[in-house]
């Protein structure tokens, strides 16, 4: 099978070099050229824009920063737009709101191609790992043609219907996980600040009810405050940001999230934001630093 891919930042590196070692051919295109590099050892070719990766794959992948950029990859000159047609298939699997895909989705049926939305639940190593979960929704016929791409890039898809249900799912996952985030990092201050060992909180919380994978992968390093960016905390706000959006049209109080976004937003402030998203956690103990 042969697919596009369009972004290697964290995640889209990630997903491209497991296509790559499960015998995928892939074009690859990103911004700064010189990211392709990695991956064309390992196999890939590279398209000088997305228009010519579109134009030579039946089926294209994107995995983009924010909603600006997966518009621009679509709408802007030499962009998906030019080539996408009758036969070929769009993926995009950057987190955005719900109005975003929508509009990427009118614009390449209108060109008689086929649109599936596919956020991923998961950061850098659940993407090397190929253990990603996959919230898709959108043209039925292109997911189903897209399950053996998504077999290899997650552990489970979900097709969730009508255009928007991914980016929405996605948005309320990243709102809870930020959240989450916010509350671990408060409690690992205040173990501290009342005289308790933080591992030990981290023992007692690995042997309860709220034992979870994100508690046991991140508290270690935000315990030595090393916070390599698995996922950078600039996306968590956005998509903190997005989900509050997303409350506000349907008239839910999130009160917890609204907090949990502006400690994010504070760390941005303070030059945090391309540090994992842990790192509100350096906010919340008042340092304001990267340890």
């Amino acid at each position: 099978m042969e697919v596009g891919f369009l972004g290697l930042g964290i995640m889209g590196k990630a997903m491209a070099a497991n296509l790559l070692r499960h015998g995928f051919r892939v074009t690859v295109w990103n911004r700064t050229l010189s990211k392709c590099d990695e991956l064309v050892a390992m196999g890939a070719a590279v398209g000088d824009t997305p228009a010519s990766v579109v134009a030579k794959c039946k089926y294209t992948i994107a995995m983009l920063s924010d909603p600006s950029a997966a518009l621009s990859v679509v709408f802007d000159k030499d962009g998906v737009l030019e080539q996408i047609g009758e036969g070929k298939g769009y993926v995009d699997m950057s987190t955005v709101d719900a109005a975003t895909s929508c509009k990427i989705s009118e614009a390449v049926k209108q060109k008689g191609g086929a649109f599936v939305e596919a956020p991923v639940s998961g950061s850098k190593k659940p993407a090397e790992d190929g253990q990603l979960v996959i919230l898709a929704a959108g043209d039925k016929a292109l997911y189903d043609d897209m399950v053996p791409a998504f077999d290899v890039l997650g552990k489970k898809s979900f097709f969730l219907g009508e255009m928007g249900n991914g980016a929405k799912m996605k948005l309320v996952v990243n709102m809870i996980m930020g959240s989450m985030m916010n509350a671990f990092s408060e409690g690992l201050c205040l173990a501290d600040k009342s005289g308790l060992s933080p591992q030990t909180l981290l023992d007692v919380l690995d042997l309860g009810a709220i034992a979870n994978p994100m508690f046991k992968m991140k508290g270690p390093s935000m315990l030595q405050g090393s916070y390599n960016p698995a996922f950078p905390l600039k996306h968590q706000q956005k998509d903190m940001r997005l989900a509050l959006s997303l409350g506000d049209e349907n008239a839910v109080s999130m009160p917890v999230a609204a907090a949990s976004n502006e400690a994010f937003k504070k760390a941005r402030s303070l030059g945090l934001g391309d540090l994992d998203f842990s790192v509100v956690h350096e906010v919340l103990k008042g340092t304001g630093g990267s340890g």
